[in-house]
Protein backbone atom coordinates (compact mmCIF):
# COMPACT_ATOMS: atom_id res chain seq x y z
CA UNK A 1 0.00 0.00 0.00
CA UNK A 2 1.11 3.20 -0.74
CA UNK A 3 1.84 6.34 1.81
CA UNK A 4 1.81 9.90 0.92
CA UNK A 5 2.22 12.91 2.76
CA UNK A 6 2.65 16.01 1.52
CA UNK A 7 3.62 19.13 3.65
CA UNK A 8 4.07 22.63 2.31
CA UNK A 9 2.96 26.34 2.26
CA UNK A 10 -0.38 27.40 1.02
CA UNK A 11 -0.30 29.75 -1.76
CA UNK A 12 -0.50 33.83 -0.93
CA UNK A 13 -0.11 37.00 -2.32
CA UNK A 14 1.17 38.95 -0.02
CA UNK A 15 4.41 39.90 0.43
CA UNK A 16 7.41 39.18 2.27
CA UNK A 17 10.27 41.24 3.52
CA UNK A 18 14.19 40.33 3.93
CA UNK A 19 14.61 40.62 6.94
CA UNK A 20 11.55 38.80 7.92
CA UNK A 21 12.40 35.67 5.56
CA UNK A 22 15.05 35.16 6.54
CA UNK A 23 14.71 35.42 10.10
CA UNK A 24 12.10 32.60 9.80
CA UNK A 25 14.10 31.02 6.95
CA UNK A 26 17.86 30.71 9.49
CA UNK A 27 15.42 27.03 10.93
CA UNK A 28 12.57 26.95 8.73
CA UNK A 29 13.73 23.22 7.84
CA UNK A 30 15.50 23.57 4.81
CA UNK A 31 18.21 21.00 5.19
CA UNK A 32 17.28 16.82 5.94
CA UNK A 33 20.09 15.27 7.96
CA UNK A 34 20.80 11.68 6.92
CA UNK A 35 21.97 8.85 9.41
CA UNK A 36 22.98 5.40 7.64
CA UNK A 37 23.32 2.57 10.69
CA UNK A 38 23.41 -1.06 9.07
CA UNK A 39 22.23 -0.19 6.00
CA UNK A 40 19.29 1.50 7.75
CA UNK A 41 18.36 5.13 6.55
CA UNK A 42 16.65 7.63 9.04
CA UNK A 43 16.37 10.89 8.45
CA UNK A 44 15.67 14.47 10.50
CA UNK A 45 14.51 17.66 9.16
CA UNK A 46 16.86 20.02 10.50
CA UNK A 47 14.26 22.12 11.98
CA UNK A 48 13.22 19.50 14.21
CA UNK A 49 17.27 19.74 15.99
CA UNK A 50 16.88 23.34 16.29
CA UNK A 51 15.47 25.50 19.22
CA UNK A 52 13.05 28.14 17.53
CA UNK A 53 14.29 30.99 20.36
CA UNK A 54 17.46 30.29 20.64
CA UNK A 55 18.77 29.27 17.17
CA UNK A 56 20.34 26.82 18.40
CA UNK A 57 20.78 22.94 18.11
CA UNK A 58 18.53 21.46 21.17
CA UNK A 59 20.19 20.35 24.05
CA UNK A 60 20.05 16.62 24.94
CA UNK A 61 18.57 15.68 21.85
CA UNK A 62 20.22 12.62 21.74
CA UNK A 63 20.57 11.37 18.17
CA UNK A 64 21.16 7.67 17.50
CA UNK A 65 24.88 6.33 16.74
CA UNK A 66 25.28 5.85 13.00
CA UNK A 67 27.49 4.71 10.50
CA UNK A 68 27.95 8.05 8.62
CA UNK A 69 25.56 11.03 8.34
CA UNK A 70 24.89 13.03 5.43
CA UNK A 71 22.73 16.20 5.10
CA UNK A 72 20.69 17.15 2.01
CA UNK A 73 19.71 20.43 0.46
CA UNK A 74 18.49 21.53 -2.45
CA UNK A 75 17.19 24.45 -4.87
CA UNK A 76 19.13 27.53 -3.61
CA UNK A 77 18.49 29.35 -6.77
CA UNK A 78 21.52 31.71 -6.22
CA UNK A 79 20.98 34.90 -8.52
CA UNK A 80 17.08 34.83 -7.74
CA UNK A 81 16.10 38.37 -6.11
CA UNK A 82 12.31 38.71 -6.38
CA UNK A 83 9.85 39.16 -3.84
CA UNK A 84 9.47 35.43 -2.46
CA UNK A 85 13.27 36.42 -1.89
CA UNK A 86 15.32 38.86 -2.03
CA UNK A 87 18.38 37.50 -0.43
CA UNK A 88 18.80 33.34 -1.56
CA UNK A 89 22.43 33.71 -0.93
CA UNK A 90 21.89 34.86 3.17
CA UNK A 91 19.02 32.33 3.42
CA UNK A 92 21.50 29.67 1.69
CA UNK A 93 24.33 30.85 4.50
CA UNK A 94 21.92 30.11 7.46
CA UNK A 95 21.47 27.00 6.71
CA UNK A 96 25.48 26.31 6.46
CA UNK A 97 25.05 27.86 9.83
CA UNK A 98 22.80 25.04 10.78
CA UNK A 99 24.67 22.63 9.61
CA UNK A 100 28.33 23.75 10.91
CA UNK A 101 26.43 24.01 14.79
CA UNK A 102 25.40 19.98 14.64
CA UNK A 103 27.12 18.13 17.48
CA UNK A 104 28.72 16.20 15.09
CA UNK A 105 29.98 17.01 11.25
CA UNK A 106 27.81 15.25 8.70
CA UNK A 107 30.44 13.26 6.71
CA UNK A 108 28.83 14.97 3.09
CA UNK A 109 26.63 16.90 1.97
CA UNK A 110 24.16 16.71 -1.35
CA UNK A 111 22.81 19.17 -3.10
CA UNK A 112 20.22 18.09 -5.51
CA UNK A 113 20.21 20.41 -8.00
CA UNK A 114 19.36 24.32 -9.31
CA UNK A 115 22.05 25.07 -7.70
CA UNK A 116 21.78 28.66 -9.71
CA UNK A 117 19.07 30.32 -10.90
CA UNK A 118 20.40 31.26 -14.82
CA UNK A 119 23.43 29.20 -14.93
CA UNK A 120 25.63 32.44 -14.66
CA UNK A 121 28.60 32.13 -13.54
CA UNK A 122 29.33 34.62 -10.78
CA UNK A 123 26.31 32.84 -9.43
CA UNK A 124 27.80 29.65 -9.31
CA UNK A 125 31.13 31.48 -7.72
CA UNK A 126 28.89 32.89 -5.12
CA UNK A 127 27.73 28.84 -4.14
CA UNK A 128 31.32 27.75 -4.38
CA UNK A 129 31.98 30.51 -1.84
CA UNK A 130 29.32 29.83 0.69
CA UNK A 131 29.72 25.88 0.54
CA UNK A 132 33.40 26.39 1.32
CA UNK A 133 32.50 27.01 5.10
CA UNK A 134 30.60 23.73 5.16
CA UNK A 135 32.40 21.69 7.44
CA UNK A 136 32.04 18.28 5.76
CA UNK A 137 34.08 15.68 3.85
CA UNK A 138 33.00 16.46 0.38
CA UNK A 139 29.81 17.87 -1.48
CA UNK A 140 27.93 16.17 -3.97
CA UNK A 141 26.13 17.63 -6.95
CA UNK A 142 23.54 16.66 -9.45
CA UNK A 143 22.15 19.56 -11.82
CA UNK A 144 18.82 21.21 -11.68
CA UNK A 145 17.17 22.45 -15.10
CA UNK A 146 18.22 26.00 -13.99
CA UNK A 147 22.07 24.78 -13.90
CA UNK A 148 21.75 23.70 -17.54
CA UNK A 149 19.73 26.74 -18.91
CA UNK A 150 22.65 28.33 -21.45
CA UNK A 151 25.41 26.06 -22.72
CA UNK A 152 23.36 22.19 -21.77
CA UNK A 153 25.34 21.68 -18.84
CA UNK A 154 28.68 22.56 -20.23
CA UNK A 155 29.54 24.84 -17.35
CA UNK A 156 28.22 23.18 -14.66
CA UNK A 157 29.73 19.80 -15.76
CA UNK A 158 33.28 21.74 -15.98
CA UNK A 159 32.61 22.92 -12.20
CA UNK A 160 30.87 20.15 -10.86
CA UNK A 161 31.16 16.53 -13.06
CA UNK A 162 34.60 16.17 -14.07
CA UNK A 163 34.80 12.39 -12.80
CA UNK A 164 31.33 12.00 -14.16
CA UNK A 165 29.66 10.21 -16.81
CA UNK A 166 27.66 11.03 -19.78
CA UNK A 167 25.65 14.15 -18.77
CA UNK A 168 27.24 14.45 -15.06
CA UNK A 169 25.74 10.90 -13.50
CA UNK A 170 27.91 8.82 -11.23
CA UNK A 171 27.90 6.47 -8.83
CA UNK A 172 30.43 5.72 -5.57
CA UNK A 173 29.93 3.12 -2.39
CA UNK A 174 30.41 4.30 1.21
CA UNK A 175 29.96 2.07 4.27
CA UNK A 176 28.34 -0.67 2.12
CA UNK A 177 25.70 1.56 0.89
CA UNK A 178 25.73 2.33 -3.17
CA UNK A 179 25.03 6.21 -3.79
CA UNK A 180 24.01 6.69 -7.64
CA UNK A 181 24.07 10.69 -8.84
CA UNK A 182 20.99 10.94 -11.98
CA UNK A 183 20.85 13.36 -14.39
CA UNK A 184 17.63 14.55 -15.92
CA UNK A 185 17.18 17.57 -16.73
CA UNK A 186 19.27 18.09 -19.69
CA UNK A 187 17.04 16.76 -21.81
CA UNK A 188 13.93 17.48 -20.58
CA UNK A 189 10.41 16.37 -22.30
CA UNK A 190 7.64 17.99 -23.30
CA UNK A 191 5.63 19.60 -20.57
CA UNK A 192 8.79 20.15 -18.59
CA UNK A 193 8.87 16.23 -17.30
CA UNK A 194 12.64 15.07 -16.43
CA UNK A 195 14.22 12.92 -18.97
CA UNK A 196 17.22 9.94 -17.97
CA UNK A 197 17.54 9.14 -21.90
CA UNK A 198 18.67 5.69 -23.28
CA UNK A 199 22.67 6.23 -22.69
CA UNK A 200 21.75 6.93 -18.85
CA UNK A 201 19.90 4.17 -18.21
CA UNK A 202 22.08 1.58 -20.00
CA UNK A 203 24.73 2.86 -17.83
CA UNK A 204 22.74 2.68 -14.35
CA UNK A 205 21.43 -1.31 -15.33
CA UNK A 206 25.23 -1.91 -15.67
CA UNK A 207 26.23 -0.24 -12.77
CA UNK A 208 23.66 -1.68 -11.00
CA UNK A 209 24.23 -5.63 -11.93
CA UNK A 210 26.96 -6.48 -9.79
CA UNK A 211 25.58 -5.22 -6.40
CA UNK A 212 23.87 -7.73 -4.38
CA UNK A 213 20.04 -7.50 -3.75
CA UNK A 214 20.90 -6.64 0.09
CA UNK A 215 22.77 -3.64 -0.68
CA UNK A 216 21.55 -0.57 0.59
CA UNK A 217 20.85 2.33 -2.26
CA UNK A 218 20.69 5.42 -2.55
CA UNK A 219 19.44 7.36 -5.27
CA UNK A 220 19.93 11.16 -6.27
CA UNK A 221 18.68 13.43 -8.93
CA UNK A 222 16.82 16.81 -9.11
CA UNK A 223 13.51 16.36 -10.85
CA UNK A 224 11.12 13.07 -9.07
CA UNK A 225 11.33 10.23 -10.25
CA UNK A 226 7.72 9.08 -9.66
CA UNK A 227 4.55 11.15 -11.14
CA UNK A 228 4.07 13.80 -8.78
CA UNK A 229 1.76 16.00 -10.98
CA UNK A 230 2.98 15.69 -14.13
CA UNK A 231 0.60 18.56 -15.66
CA UNK A 232 3.76 20.78 -13.93
CA UNK A 233 6.97 18.99 -15.48
CA UNK A 234 6.58 17.31 -11.60
CA UNK A 235 8.45 13.86 -12.88
CA UNK A 236 10.34 11.74 -14.95
CA UNK A 237 8.94 10.88 -18.42
CA UNK A 238 11.26 6.97 -18.73
CA UNK A 239 11.97 7.04 -14.83
CA UNK A 240 10.01 3.39 -14.59
CA UNK A 241 13.04 1.73 -16.28
CA UNK A 242 15.05 3.19 -13.87
CA UNK A 243 13.04 1.83 -10.85
CA UNK A 244 12.62 -1.54 -12.68
CA UNK A 245 16.51 -2.00 -12.19
CA UNK A 246 15.80 -0.70 -8.48
CA UNK A 247 12.82 -2.94 -7.72
CA UNK A 248 15.04 -6.00 -6.85
CA UNK A 249 17.22 -4.16 -3.50
CA UNK A 250 15.80 -4.94 -0.43
CA UNK A 251 16.50 -1.07 0.60
CA UNK A 252 16.21 1.91 -1.92
CA UNK A 253 15.86 5.27 -1.14
CA UNK A 254 15.33 8.13 -3.99
CA UNK A 255 16.32 11.75 -3.06
CA UNK A 256 14.94 14.56 -5.54
CA UNK A 257 14.40 18.27 -4.78
CA UNK A 258 12.41 20.82 -7.54
CA UNK A 259 8.79 20.97 -6.11
CA UNK A 260 10.38 22.87 -3.16
CA UNK A 261 8.39 20.94 -0.57
CA UNK A 262 8.63 17.76 1.25
CA UNK A 263 6.83 14.74 -0.19
CA UNK A 264 6.92 11.31 0.96
CA UNK A 265 5.76 8.06 -1.11
CA UNK A 266 6.47 4.35 -0.33
CA UNK A 267 6.29 1.53 -3.56
CA UNK A 268 7.59 -1.90 -1.97
CA UNK A 269 11.06 -1.30 -1.10
CA UNK A 270 11.53 1.96 -2.54
CA UNK A 271 11.34 5.09 -0.58
CA UNK A 272 10.64 8.56 -2.28
CA UNK A 273 11.57 12.24 -0.47
CA UNK A 274 11.98 15.69 -2.10
CA UNK A 275 13.32 18.11 0.07
CA UNK A 276 12.19 21.92 0.80
CA UNK A 277 14.45 24.86 -0.88
CA UNK A 278 16.54 27.13 0.29
CA UNK A 279 15.56 29.52 -1.87
CA UNK A 280 11.57 29.59 -1.72
CA UNK A 281 8.63 27.66 -1.58
CA UNK A 282 5.88 26.34 -4.40
CA UNK A 283 2.37 25.49 -4.36
CA UNK A 284 0.96 22.27 -3.88
CA UNK A 285 0.46 20.38 -6.87
CA UNK A 286 -3.16 22.01 -8.62
CA UNK A 287 -3.10 24.89 -6.45
CA UNK A 288 -2.19 27.19 -8.46
CA UNK A 289 -2.11 28.02 -11.73
CA UNK A 290 1.33 26.92 -12.19
CA UNK A 291 4.32 26.27 -10.10
CA UNK A 292 6.77 28.82 -9.21
CA UNK A 293 7.67 31.19 -6.34
CA UNK A 294 5.35 31.53 -3.57
CA UNK A 295 5.02 34.83 -1.60
CA UNK A 296 4.61 34.09 2.23
CA UNK A 297 3.97 36.70 5.03
CA UNK A 298 6.71 36.39 7.51
CA UNK A 299 4.68 36.25 10.66
CA UNK A 300 2.89 32.78 8.70
CA UNK A 301 5.79 30.92 7.20
CA UNK A 302 6.13 28.55 10.54
CA UNK A 303 2.38 28.06 10.43
CA UNK A 304 2.35 27.12 6.68
CA UNK A 305 5.84 25.17 6.94
CA UNK A 306 6.24 21.52 8.23
CA UNK A 307 9.31 19.27 8.84
CA UNK A 308 9.16 15.45 8.45
CA UNK A 309 10.38 12.76 10.73
CA UNK A 310 11.13 9.57 8.52
CA UNK A 311 12.01 6.09 9.73
CA UNK A 312 13.29 3.29 7.54
CA UNK A 313 12.48 0.24 8.99
CA UNK A 314 14.91 -2.88 7.24
CA UNK A 315 13.30 -5.91 8.43
CA UNK A 316 9.31 -4.79 7.30
CA UNK A 317 10.46 -2.11 5.04
CA UNK A 318 7.81 0.05 6.83
CA UNK A 319 7.63 3.72 6.92
CA UNK A 320 7.03 6.06 9.80
CA UNK A 321 6.53 9.47 9.35
CA UNK A 322 5.82 12.20 11.91
CA UNK A 323 4.98 15.63 10.81
CA UNK A 324 4.60 18.95 13.10
CA UNK A 325 4.02 22.23 12.03
CA UNK A 326 7.24 24.77 12.76
CA UNK A 327 5.50 26.96 15.16
CA UNK A 328 4.25 23.82 17.55
CA UNK A 329 7.90 22.46 17.65
CA UNK A 330 9.10 22.14 21.37
CA UNK A 331 12.16 21.45 23.23
CA UNK A 332 11.20 17.63 23.61
CA UNK A 333 12.16 15.45 20.29
CA UNK A 334 9.50 15.42 17.62
CA UNK A 335 10.85 12.17 15.85
CA UNK A 336 8.88 9.04 16.49
CA UNK A 337 7.22 6.17 14.59
CA UNK A 338 3.95 5.68 15.14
Amino acid sequence: MEKEKLITAIDSEDAIDRAGFIKCMAWAGTGVLWLMTSGVLKSYGMSQLIDKKSGQFKKGIGLPSSDFSFVQISDSHIGFNKAANPDVTSTLRATIDKINAMPHSPSFVFHTGDLSHLSQADEFDILDQSLKSVKTDRIFYVPGEHDVLNDNGKQYLKRYGKETKGQGWYSFDLNGVHFVGLVNVVDTSEGGLGTLGKEQLEWLENDLKGLSASTPVVVFAHIPLWAVYPQWGWGTRDSEQALSYLRRFGSVSVLNGHIHQTMLKTEGNITFHTATSTAFPQPQPGTAQAPGPMKVPAEKLRSLLGLTAVNYVENNHSLAITDTPLEKITESKTSEGR
